[in-house]
């Protein structure tokens, strides 16, 4: 963990300044209205045309914004920033123009950042694989629970640039960044900041596993305070160790089993940290207990354990951590008890589009129902499904790479029973819980865990665990 000064650039001047931003959506349509109020002159590019993208471009219109739709790929002429939405791949023909004419490339975050007043709230940022939401919630709840203002913004849904640029003051905020997001902001310095895991995820985007760490370590870059890592993926505290740091920044590890010193970690079922006390050699700090947890799933309490680390490398006492970790409730679609039925438990994990977020959810419960498939990304499940074999009481599987899990269960768990659902139209969810439900056995836990995205059936994975819970329901009223 290197450490020097980190210096920041002045707020910049746009006033007639040529801005080109990428993108509508969340993060454009806010990004031109913000520098169209700063002066700038702003032309909006986007690939879509659609009746949609026309809605979005009639306000910007009327502030005097250009809008091109339908031409994402072309630079603009007399372009003097690049100002782009997340999701837009680093390889579009816009930003090597752009970089071939000099022209930097922000993101709505690197724009936040320099925006921010004099005055600003510190930055207590998460990234990971999974948890990210989770874990920035959590934090936002401790810090309200110590009496801060505070608010859980980023990738989260709720704008950075609403966040610095509107007329309520913050103490601090817990700031969730994606990687697309961490990669178009090379100034970000957080106060302090967590990476929670890695796993391979959005490999098409960032072109390799290592592209994407390297883009998830960019959150540790100028931390004042704590470099927060996860203790069981030595590659997050491999990120630390790379990242350039202020003086005095620390690395503080958490951790399910009993802490080291600078660790937070879980001790007789108490949350305990050895990391901000006096002589953490010799004592930890009690902040929650386990069942302060909802749900206490092993890979929640682990977002917790990282939550409690950023807000007491804020200074929050030990008694906010156990407070706002009571108060918070959980999203929609993530490890939510639907209902018991016949003595076996329904749980909705929709949100585990990844196998890495299926694993921590399976680990969670002793003999599972699986049901899970959908669209793999790319992904592959012969980790996945040998790490969770023994648990297996069945799997039904569907959506369109269903195939792919199943050939992983051939391989590496072929005494388990399978259901495959030759459909992939939205009914199939009631056909595959009612699969479920003749698999399981009194104790069991039918999961949707589904290691897939949801496209190829849903909307998006809360309409995939919208059906779920209703196809519970249906069995319950039975």
């Amino acid at each position: 963990m290197g450490s020097g000064q980190v210096t920041e650039s002045a707020s910049p001047d746009f006033q007639g300044k040529h801005v080109t931003v990428a993108g509508l959506g969340v993060s454009g349509v806010p990004a031109a209205k913000v520098l169209s109020g700063l002066g700038a002159r702003v032309t909006v590019v986007a690939d879509g045309a659609d009746e949609r993208a026309r809605a979005q471009a009639a306000p910007l219109e009327e502030l005097g914004v250009t809008v091109r739709l339908g031409d994402g790929d072309t630079l603009p002429e007399g372009t003097d920033l690049v100002v782009t939405a997340p999701g837009w791949r680093p390889d579009k023909p816009l930003f090597t123009a752009a970089r071939e004419a000099g022209v930097p490339v922000w993101g709505d975050v690197e724009l936040a950042w320099r925006l921010r007043g004099e005055n600003a709230a510190p930055w207590l940022a998460v990234t990971g694989t999974n948890g990210k939401t989770t874990t920035v919630r959590m934090l936002a709840s401790i810090l309200t629970a110590a009496g801060l203002r505070t608010a859980a913004v980023g990738n989260i849904g709720v704008s950075l640039l609403d966040a610095v640029t509107g007329e309520q003051e913050y103490d601090v905020l817990a700031v969730e960044l994606s990687s697309y997001q961490l990669h178009w902001a090379p100034s970000l310095r957080a106060h302090s900041a967590a990476v929670l895991n890695l796993a391979p995820d959005h490999l098409d985007w960032h072109g390799s596993m290592e592209a994407y760490a390297a883009d998830k370590g960019r959150i540790y870059e100028g931390n004042r305070v704590a470099c927060v890592y996860n203790a069981a993926d030595k590659a997050t505290e491999d990120l630390v160790r790379a990242a350039d740091v202020e003086e005095g920044c620390r690395a503080i590890g958490f951790t399910l089993g009993t802490p080291a010193p600078s660790q937070l970690g879980v001790v007789d079922g108490i949350l305990v940290d050895r990391a901000f006390v006096a002589d953490r050699q010799k004592n930890a700090q009690e902040l929650a207990e386990v069942s302060d947890v909802r749900p206490p799933a092993p890979h929640n309490i682990a977002n917790a354990l990282a939550a409690a680390a950023l807000a007491r490398a804020y200074g929050v006492p030990p008694a906010a951590v156990r407070d706002g970790l009571r108060a918070f409730t959980p999203d929609a679609h993530r490890i939510a008890h639907v209902a018991d039925v016949d003595q076996v438990a329904y749980v909705d994990d929709s949100k585990a589009t990844n196998t890495h977020a299926a694993e921590a959810s399976l680990a969670a419960y002793g003999s599972v129902v699986w049901i899970a498939g959908g669209l793999a990304k790319g992904a592959t499940f012969d980790e996945l499904v040998a790490g969770a074999a023994h648990r297996l009481r069945g799997v039904v599987l569907i959506g369109a790479d269903r195939a792919l899990i199943r050939e992983a269960l051939t391989r590496h768990a072929p005494q388990v029973p399978v259901v495959d659902l030759d459909r992939t139209d939205t009914g199939a969810m009631l056909q595959a819980v009612q699969e479920a439900r003749r698999l399981a056995r009194p104790g069991d836990t039918v999961l949707l865990a589904p290691a897939c995205a949801s496209m190829d059936m849903f909307a998006n994975y809360n309409q995939r665990g919208d059906a779920f819970a209703e196809a519970v329901r249906e069995l319950a009223a039975l």
